[in-house]
């Protein structure tokens, strides 16, 4: 211990923000002379009303008295995991203590069983937050203006809100917003969530199973400076692009919108796609070429993914890295892919594409046709990757001799299998 109290104070205050709440924190204070007030100048402070189940007014003390002890002249984060008996006021008093410690960082976990309602203090008494995470909270309605001149990033995770409209303006009183995730909520109140920020480069927005709305529902995106777009949303509705996105890199787009093809269209610069859709006629507008993409993820759970599949390979001319992969379980009633050789073979396939790997291989005849005619076709295949999904290793044997004894373009291709040692 005295090797470790003679390290500077900033490392000391480092090591103290790395436990896991902050009565944890403060009794450090016991140690030494040394550590007494260390406490009081940490930059992250955890919160945590359930640890050690503590009761909630002993909890509610502790709070308030570390708050207003804390001497740090900026509190680079502050996060509250608060349980059932939380209330509105205390709340309020920490958010206002929060202000005054120059705060950078908030985040407020609320016990999922629970319904806290936030002040509208949080609004108007944030001023310096440059990080906003919110979980299972309901936001009340304000007159006044919101006011987050500094926020960049923003979550909303099972958050219920007073309406579409005001979730509209909240986005619009964060003008430098960067980074926005949302996970839509069952009676959240808005059936349609709009997305304009002119400054947004990373958008996550995920939309539970669970949720059920009646009326018309969707999505309205208007970010054209977006890199990251990270689309969940399997409950049908639609996607409004308003403006296309040329400087998207990565997308993961897993929808089952009847008409996705806006979504495509827009983001035609990608570089790294993952993508599940229930359509391949309607994908995305004949012409569309994603001249830049270089990684493909294909998830394998749709009866139209292999037409998908071998449309975007036919539109991507640069591809290097093809993965495949099923991520939802298959409808009971689901017909099983239809695969027909193209009459050309794709450029990508000729001229780039060194990997394939393929999660959930079945070797139905279809899959073991498409796979043999990468294998025959992909003159620049350095390495192909197989994991079958039987359970039986006769199966899977099988699999492996079906494939092995495949034609293969590209001379120096390993074939490699998931299921046992070695390669083909």
């Amino acid at each position: 211990m005295d090797r470790i109290s003679e390290l500077p104070d900033e490392l000391l205050f480092r090591v103290l923000s790395l436990l896991p709440s902050a009565k944890d924190v403060v009794a450090t204070m016991v140690l030494s002379k040394r550590w007494q007030f260390l406490w009081m100048f940490v930059p992250k402070i955890v919160f945590d009303d359930s640890y050690q189940d503590i009761d909630y007014a002993r909890f509610s003390r502790f709070v308030d008295r570390s708050l207003i002890l804390h001497k740090a002249p900026i509190l680079e984060t502050l996060h509250f995991k608060l349980g059932k008996t939380c209330g509105a006021s205390d709340i309020h008093v920490w958010i206002r203590a929060a202000d005054k410690c120059c705060v950078r960082e908030l985040v407020i976990e609320i016990d999922t069983s629970s319904i806290v309602i936030l002040p509208r203090s949080l609004y108007t008494e944030c001023s310096m937050l440059v990080t906003l995470k919110l979980k299972n909270t309901i936001l009340v309605d304000v007159s006044s203006s919101v006011s987050f001149p500094s926020l960049k990033t923003l979550g909303l995770l099972s958050v219920k809100y007073p309406s579409g409209d005001f979730v509209q303006r909240l986005l619009s009183n964060c003008p430098v917003l960067k980074d926005l995730r949302v996970e839509q909520c069952p009676g959240d109140n808005v059936n349609i969530f709009t997305v304009k920020v002119a400054s947004l480069k990373s958008l996550c927005l995920h939309t539970s199973n669970d949720r059920v709305v009646e009326d018309a529902h969707g999505l309205v995106i208007d970010a054209p400076c977006l890199e990251w777009l990270d689309l969940l949303d399997n409950t049908g509705g639609f996607c409004i692009i308003e403006n296309n996105m040329p400087n998207i890199v990565n997308a993961h787009i897993d929808v089952t919108y009847s008409l996705p093809g806006k979504i495509m269209t827009s983001i035609t610069s990608v570089e790294r796609l993952d993508l599940c859709l229930l359509t391949s006629k309607d994908a995305y507008p004949v012409g569309s070429i994603f001249c830049r993409l270089v990684y493909l993820k294909i998830c394998t759970c749709e009866t139209e993914w292999l037409n998908l599949l071998m449309r975007v390979l036919g539109d991507s001319p640069k591809l290097r890295a093809l993965r495949l992969e099923r991520y939802h379980a298959c409808r009971a009633s689901q017909s099983r892919p239809y695969w027909s050789e193209p009459s050309s073979v794709p450029e990508c396939v000729l001229s780039n594409l060194e990997t394939l790997e393929w999660e959930d291989y079945e070797g139905t005849e279809e899959e073991k046709e498409m796979a043999a005619f990468i294998l025959r076709n992909g003159s620049c295949l350095k390495k192909v990757t197989i994991n079958p999904i039987s359970t039986s290793l006769l199966k899977k044997l099988e699999m492996i001799k079906d494939l092995s004894f495949s034609p293969r373009s590209s001379p120096t291709c390993r074939l490699s299998f998931d299921c046992c040692e070695g390669d083909q």
